[in-house]
């Protein structure tokens, strides 16, 4: 039984083009994958927020700090 299986009648230059081409589309698959599970991911997160009642989007932001406003020297909180 011989290492080198070449069932494709392939030169060895053939064989490595065949490979490296082989891995290539691996590598793209891969990436594809990756690509494709972050855009569900986002779609996810935008359906339910999609889901969320119209009064929830009107609501004021709860961090303090983005309810004051820099002009100048001093500080106006708008209210």
């Amino acid at each position: 039984m011989s290492n080198d299986e070449n069932t494709l009648n392939l030169s060895r230059k053939g064989r490595l083009s065949a490979d490296v081409t082989y891995l290539m589309l691996k590598g793209a698959g891969y990436a594809a994958l990756l690509v494709i599970g972050i855009w569900l991911t986002i779609e996810v997160i935008a359906g339910i927020g999609r889901l969320l009642p119209a009064e929830s989007r009107e609501t004021p932001d709860p961090m303090p700090m983005s309810q004051i406003m820099l002009q100048g020297d001093t500080t106006v909180e708008v209210v």
